[in-house]
Parts: C-alpha cells; structure tokens; sequence
C-alpha cells in the first residue's frame, strides 16, 4: 500500500477524569484524520491515566457508552483507533487496548505480560491482536508486552509488518527498553511504534520521546513533554516519519 500512514499519540492524562481524558484523545485523533493516518495509538491506559487503584471501578467494557464520542469520532473521520483502558473481566480486570474500527466496530487486546506489581490490580491477557488495513498487518502490544522478545516474534509469525505499542515508560527505563524495540525492528523487519505518556500519571513520570523505528533504524521521536503526533508513512516499500506538535 503506497502512502499508508500509522500514527503514536504522545498525550497527558487526568487521574480517572475519562470526559477530560477523551477531549484530549479527539483532539489527535482529528488531527491525525487531516494528515491521513489510517491507525493511531495512544499510550497505556491512556483513558484513565495509569491508575491501578481505579481500575476495577473505572473498568470499560467493549459496550460501555462513554466510549460512544470515540466510535462516532472513529466514523466520522474515517480513521482506525486503539485507546488505553481498563477492561472488565470475570476477574481482575486486564490491561486493556481498545480498538475501534472506521466503521465503530469495536474490539480489544488484553496486555499479555505484566510488570512487577500490576497483578495485584490486573490479570493477563492471553490472545495477540493484528489489525489488518489494507495489505498490512499490524500487531498491538502494551508495555511489558515489548519486552518479551516472544511477543515480538509471535506477532512476526502471524505476519505482522508493524508492531505497535502504548507505553508507560520513564527516563530510567528509556535507553534500555527503546533499544530492544528498535532491536525487533531490525531483526523481524517491522515498523515499530510506541506510544508513551507526555506528563506524570499515578506514581510515575514519563519521558514521552514517543518514536518509530524501522529496519534502518529511528525515524522519528516525540520530545519529552509536549502533546505529539509520531507519524510514521509507507510510500512504496519505504518508511519515513515525522512528529507534529498537538
């Protein structure tokens, strides 16, 4: 596919004010639609903030009418969407990423490796999500997902071509966790995009620096605390990328 645009949101989020939370997702989200992007991914939990201590209370489901200005935005700028959420389960509830289709058809990824501590508030995933658009498959990840070189080569086996995450991820886990991304780019030929936070959420503080990588290495990185779109385009069979301030 010639021109085919993915897109990281580097965004802020309120602690569990999702109405707040969701003006700021469709803000990027229209201006991702104006520059053509086809997907955009936003960072972990990106509709609550990273609060796990709310997670059970503020839980979506795949049917849950607050996410209804994310459907109708969805269709009206013909564009594919994946927000970070809490989702509800049987029991704790999963990391969640929720996608929603062009035609507000919604569907979700449920984070498959979790950091130290987040089961004490969450319980695993255990089924991979790609999307497909076009002639191109992308895999989704959350955070800990990234880390686990198996994520990376499942993905890659069912025939991703990009792999896509939101994040949370702070200055101290920046160089080392940003090199095993690039690392899966190079050796599993992917696009790979990640999403981070642009200012502190829970108990931590994020260093945004959103980027995308390709097998030829960086293409393009978010600064550190500004709301940003990383937008990464496929013209033939080639990625280029660039970041626009939000």
């Amino acid at each position: 596919m010639s021109n085919f645009k993915v897109a990281v949101a580097q965004v802020s989020s309120i602690k569990g004010d999702i109405d707040e939370n969701i003006k700021t997702h469709l803000v990027a989200i229209e201006k991702a639609s104006q520059l053509g992007v086809s997907y955009i991914v936003f960072p972990e939990l990106s509709l609550t903030g990273y609060e796990p201590e709310l997670a059970v209370k503020l839980a979506f489901s795949t049917d849950d009418i607050r996410l209804k200005p994310l459907i109708d935005s969805a269709i009206e700028n013909n564009i594919k969407i994946g927000v970070g959420a809490p989702l509800k389960s049987d029991g704790l509830p999963k990391i969640g990423l929720i996608i929603i289709s062009q035609l507000g058809i919604v569907d979700a990824y449920e984070k498959m490796h979790l950091h130290s501590g987040e089961e004490a508030y969450f319980e695993h995933g255990t089924n991979y999500n790609c999307v497909t658009i076009g002639s191109s498959k992308i895999a989704n990840a959350i955070c800990a997902d990234t880390n686990n070189t198996n994520h990376a080569r499942a993905c890659s086996e069912l025939g991703a071509s990009v792999y896509i995450a939101g994040v949370l991820i702070t200055e101290g886990g920046y160089d080392s966790d940003t090199a095993v991304m690039a690392g899966y780019a190079n050796k599993f030929n992917m696009l790979v995009a990640m999403a981070n936070h642009s200012q502190p959420t829970g108990n931590w503080t994020p260093i945004g620096k959103s980027a995308i990588w390709s097998n030829t290495g960086l293409l393009a990185c978010a600064p550190e605390n500004k709301n940003a779109l990383v937008v990464a385009e496929k013209d033939d069979d080639y990625w280029s990328g660039r970041v626009i301030e939000i």
